[in-house]
């Protein structure tokens, strides 16, 4: 009975502790060595990668995150033939914005192979390392020290180890096992560890002082705001020329032509219903060829598509200013305006179909928009399937609400020049996209051209622009004489402005909320702009007597300098205002970089009785702080600590909702002063 229920137990252990201490272990790597000649044999390194995680190749360049690489011990009986091969589940090798330089990746595995050569027995080590990370988080390198029992004249021999540092085994015959029992022999051995984990969590810095900042889960939006920007284009396309005339047309048309009002009421409502269903098929493309999401994110990331897209942005706005007008050819929509003469339901439908192609020439643009942004999102198919859908809805909504209650388009204002200068005001809006799409190719193309300030000052062109058309100071080709500012008109003016003053505000290095992962990075500037927040830099101590001397609470950030989260942090959450007061006078921040490799001088050097690794470099030093004490291994991780290094609240991850951090930050605030009136009481 033991031997079937101390697995268990010890599983259901297992389980519990790492629920709770959020070590993460999403590489796994199993290495072996092939014999496949007299005296040469080929080391094989095969890691294993969960699902939504990937690492890094070999062959990437400085200054960006940590490739895995192989350093072998020299060795005179050992000669090393040709480089490390490397191939793996699925490769991706694209361009990294936020580190601008060329990244490859792999997801699933990674196998790595090494030819070598031995002159006599001999046992070949070395170091492997690398880096996991996925779309939210990198975590720090890791470091694994390989050996191999090479034979001059082996016969077959096939030796495997795995990345808990043990021999499996060594056998002359194919080794066979099951993958189940190597991962309890792999837990076993790191389990002195995950127990010395989950004491030291709490030994020096303790329980949390208040539970105020439990919450912090991060959800992602991007599905909604793809469904409300859908609904929204379609609200936009509804009041453009090519629409908005046909609405009273159409929906009178089938209540007058019915022998009945319920019927009448049906062929609209099926009207209604066959647009949505129009711009859904429009999206099913997407969803039956396998397009990969490398695939759409070059869409984002690809200098010829964002060049592409530059281009076609700039012919849709001087479309929409009324130069020339973009339509489908004609045979297209004399077949479907044929097919609609059939009667029932089939002719309703090309009825629909009908308006979707000769209104493309004001709704092309806005799908367009809509097209590009869900692609470029990481759940692209899905959510170009749910905008489409929803915009869909939004063009089709009134044609419906107007059958059902025939009395409203009374009030419907009628048709007229506002309706051309709508498209107006919609040109110019895809110009400031257009924009857009030439920052994102110039970034990947390192032209230069587009520096931040260039990129807010051509807005600011934008702006002034669409205020002296609003005003009447400027005129396009199809414009009706202005005889009065009307309210909406001066309402958009005085938006228009607003927009052109804020733009013009962010030139000389102010931050621009509402335009958040528009422009260009601050680091991507002229001027050479210093952030509002300057962090002491892996100095623990340093920083503990700081807080200490101006008794302020302390806030730890685990970061990391190939860490993409962490940059989204500093660039969007750290400058909002209200983040900015309490970090910069209620707190004393240090910033730990758990992949910093400068090496430690030689006397502060040790191996570490928490994981078994020797503690080389800086990094190695804050990433076991990070994991002894606080139980996790990712970044960006916030801890906010007392003088006297008593935990104040929960530890926090990322959290891009500012007023979300806003409030884990007054949570340790709210904890210290409790602390601070404790110690006054007991003195």
């Amino acid at each position: 009975m033991k031997k079937v229920f101390a697995p268990l137990l010890f599983f259901v252990f297992l389980l519990s502790f790492v629920a709770s201490a959020q070590i993460l272990n999403p590489v796994k790597w199993v290495w072996k060595a092939e014999q496949v000649g007299k005296g040469e044999y080929k080391l094989i390194f095969t890691a294993k990668i969960d699902a939504k995680w990937h690492t890094y190749s070999q062959y990437i360049g400085e200054g960006g995150p940590v490739k895995t690489s192989f350093t072998f011990e020299k060795n005179s009986a050992v000669e090393l033939i040709g480089k490390t091969t490397e191939r793996g589940g699925k490769v991706h090798d694209e361009h990294d914005l936020v580190f601008d330089m060329q990244l490859k990746y792999f997801e699933e595995a990674l196998i790595c192979e090494q030819k070598v050569k031995v002159k006599g027995d001999t046992k070949l080590k070395g170091v492997l390392e690398f880096m996991a990370c996925d779309d939210h988080q990198c975590l720090p390198p890791d470091a694994l020290d390989f050996e191999f029992d090479l034979k001059q004249a082996g016969k077959g021999i096939k030796i495997e180890w795995d990345s808990s540092r043990s021999q499996i085994n060594s056998t002359p015959e194919k080794l066979k096992f099951d993958s189940a029992v190597q991962a309890v022999i792999q837990q076993e051995i790191k389990n002195d560890s995950l127990q010395t984990a989950a004491v030291s969590a709490g030994n020096k810095y303790g329980e949390p002082q208040s539970n105020c900042g439990t919450s912090g889960k991060t959800e992602d939006k991007s599905l909604f705001a793809i469904i409300v920007l859908g609904f929204l284009g379609g609200l936009v396309a509804l009041i453009t020329p090519c629409v908005f005339p046909m609405i009273p047309l159409t929906v009178s048309f089938f209540t007058k032509r019915s022998e009945s009002k319920t019927k009448g009421k049906f062929e609209a409502f099926f009207y209604a219903f066959s647009i949505v269903f129009i711009y859904f098929l429009l999206a099913v493309p997407f969803l039956l060829f396998d397009i990969s999401p490398d695939t759409l994110n070059e869409i984002s990331t690809g200098a010829p598509l964002n060049v592409f897209f530059f281009a076609i942005f700039v012919i849709f706005a001087f479309s929409f200013f009324g130069f020339y007008e973009i339509q489908l050819p004609s045979f297209i929509a004399n077949k479907a305006d044929s097919a609609s003469n059939v009667g029932g339901l089939v002719g309703i439908f090309f009825m629909a179909l009908t308006l979707a192609i000769v209104s493309f020439s004001c709704t092309g643009p806005i799908i367009g928009s809509l097209l590009v942004g869900a692609l470029s999102s990481s759940s692209g198919k899905l959510n170009l399937v749910a905008g489409m859908t929803s915009f869909g809805f939004a063009l089709a909504l009134p044609f419906g609400l107007f059958a059902l209650f025939p009395g409203m388009m009374k009030s419907l204002p009628k048709s007229g020049g506002w309706l051309n200068s709508v498209k107006v005001v919609l040109g110019f809006v895809e110009l400031i996209f257009a924009i857009k799409f030439l920052s994102n190719a110039d970034l990947v193309a390192h032209w230069g051209i587009l520096k931040r300030e260039v990129f807010l000052g051509l807005w600011v062109l934008c702006g002034v622009g669409l205020f002296a058309y609003l005003i009447g100071k400027l005129k396009f080709p199809h414009d009706s004489p202005l005889q009065k500012l009307a309210p909406l008109r001066i309402f958009s003016a005085l938006l228009a402005i607003l927009f052109t003053v804020y733009t013009a505000y962010g030139i000389p290095g102010n931050d621009l909320h509402f335009f958040s992962g528009f422009p260009p990075p601050k680091f991507y500037s002229i001027l050479k702009i210093k952030s509002a927040i300057e962090p002491i830099k892996n100095d623990y101590e340093t920083a503990l007597a700081k807080a200490k001397a101006e008794g302020k609470p302390l806030m730890i950030d685990f970061t990391g300098l190939a860490c993409v989260n962490c940059r989204k942090m500093e660039e969007n959450v750290w400058p909002d205002l209200e983040v900015v007061k309490r970090l910069s006078e209620k707190y004393v921040i240090v910033s730990l970089f758990v992949d910093d490799k400068e090496k430690l001088p030689d006397s502060l050097q040790y191996v570490s009785n928490f994981s078994g690794k020797k503690i080389k470099t800086i990094g190695n030093k804050f990433s076991e702080m990070q994991a002894k004490y606080f139980g996790a291994n990712t970044q960006p991780y916030y801890v906010l600590i007392s003088p006297d290094e008593k935990l104040l609240t929960n530890p926090r991850g990322y959290t891009p909702d500012v007023q979300d951090y806003v409030s884990f930050l007054d949570c340790g605030l709210s904890a210290y002063e409790e602390t601070v009136k404790q110690t006054s009481l007991l003195r």
